[in-house]
């Protein structure tokens, strides 16, 4: 199979716990067969290697979640990179393009998309093979996957179908409707729009081409930021006539609040917290202090260095209006991870931050220097070399580093290495990094 995984989202309907760059999808919330902790991208990722082991797999996404997905995957998927973003169907049509340009896939193979993040069992991925197959052998220009409705909800859209039969041609779509609405849908035989659908590249960059004006890879990249804002939906299914869907029954859930995502979490307790006397009560504490809670009724707790949230699981779909905007305090990279443990600034406005850096073992640093800051590194833990100026030597506990604007540098470790950095300039920012070829062997 081929197979574009449309990972986005600014994660505020999960905050603290998720944000821009540290979006749901990246939470390891799941527990597998081995006990160990695994997130909605690991899983996905699992799961479909399990229906096809070969299976091609590119993740289309922001520049900002690339480090999360290579922490998670390392180098197991394909990335293509929105430079902004645009809605799904510039995403869709850049990934697209990534594939035929790029990976070298001819345009009558097919390719299936969907989201990254639905909470689904192993039914759903052997569906999406039927979609592979049916969009590669059939004369449907699309294949949706239409999920059979387990109540009247407001929150999906419908696809109506010619047929109740296992595969059917599409009659028409209805936008998400109210309770009554679908509730009369859903008596019709009409199905849940999951987002899942599939297509030959060919048919999607011809679409492209018409929409654009254009339809290569470095053609879609450079100009991706004058592309129409639109969705997929809008721009390419409700146009299109000629559309089958295929049916599927088996578990399927948006984990976009806390009320459903405390519903399929493996612990109620997660970190340093302790629950007494509480009912249908989740807590998960990322942060060095202890916490408790005592006789609490339906909550969703969450401490992290992001901030604190205490919410009846009701009320948690409000969350998203009313979540700061704020640089996130803790993130994942390819190298390691980092948290912020202070950030202000001095009474002359020079800005200051200290951050926990933990880089793993074997891993480095990128070679880098900075227009605007300075950089104080201390050793507190472990052992590595570090670059400055070219210039390579040892590392270890105790060890102190200044680093001046302008000055190159880099870290790797020779063991996890613990580093407390102390940020000091006008602008802190990630847009102040150059970073610079080292090959470190």
């Amino acid at each position: 199979m081929n197979i574009i995984l449309l990972s986005g989202g600014s994660g505020k309907r999960l905050w603290p716990l998720s944000n821009e760059v540290r979006a749901k999808q990246f939470l390891k919330i799941f527990k597998t067969e081995t006990g160990e902790r695994e997130s909605m991208l690991q899983r996905m990722y699992r799961m479909i290697c399990e229906v096809d082991k070969k299976a091609n797999i590119t993740i289309a996404t922001s520049e900002n979640q690339i480090q999360s997905i290579r922490n998670q995957l390392d180098e197991k998927v394909s990335i293509s990179v929105e430079p902004c973003r645009r809605d799904t169907f510039p995403a869709i049509a850049l990934s697209t393009a990534y594939l035929h340009d790029i990976c070298g896939l001819d345009k009558n193979e097919a390719v299936v998309v969907c989201p990254v993040d639905p909470y689904v069992d192993c039914e759903y991925f052997k569906t999406i093979n039927k979609l592979y197959i049916h969009a590669s052998t059939e004369s449907s220009n699309i294949t949706l996957m239409g999920v059979e409705p387990t109540y009247p909800s407001e929150k999906y859209g419908y696809i109506i179908p010619k047929s109740k039969d296992a595969v059917s041609k599409v009659s028409e779509f209805k936008e998400k409707p109210s309770s009554d609405i679908a509730k009369k849908y859903i008596e019709s035989g009409a199905l849940w729009n999951a987002g899942v659908f599939a297509y030959r590249i060919g048919y999607l960059l011809d679409i492209a081409e018409k929409y654009f004006g254009m339809s290569k890879y470095d053609e879609l990249l450079d100009n991706y930021k004058e592309l129409k804002k639109i969705s997929f939906d809008y721009a390419v299914v409700e146009k299109e006539h000629n559309i089958d869907v295929i049916r599927f029954s088996g578990q399927w859930k948006d984990l976009g609040t806390w009320n459903t995502l405390t519903e399929e979490m493996s612990d109620e307790v997660s970190g340093n917290a302790v629950l007494v006397d509480s009912l249908n009560t989740h807590v998960i504490n990322e942060l060095q202090i202890p916490l408790i809670v005592l006789g609490t009724r339906n909550l969703a707790i969450a401490a992290t260095p992001d901030g604190i949230l205490v919410t009846d699981k009701s009320k948690s779909n409000k969350l998203k209006d009313v979540v700061p905007n704020q640089r996130p305090m803790f993130e994942k990279r390819i190298w390691g991870e980092y948290r912020v443990l202070d950030y202000n600034i001095g009474i002359d406005g020079q800005n200051y931050l200290t951050k926990h850096l933990i880089i793993k073992k074997g891993r480095h640093i990128s070679y880098q220097r900075h227009k605007y800051r300075s950089e104080m590194w201390t050793v507190v833990d472990g052992t590595g070399k570090i670059i400055i100026n070219d210039s390579v030597k040892n590392i270890k506990r105790g060890d102190t580093v200044c680093v001046k604007p302008g000055i190159k540098h880099g870290i790797k470790a020779e063991s996890e290495l613990h580093i407390i950095e102390v940020q000091i300039g006008n602008e802190l920012t990630e847009e102040d990094i150059e970073r610079l070829d080292w090959d470190w062997d």
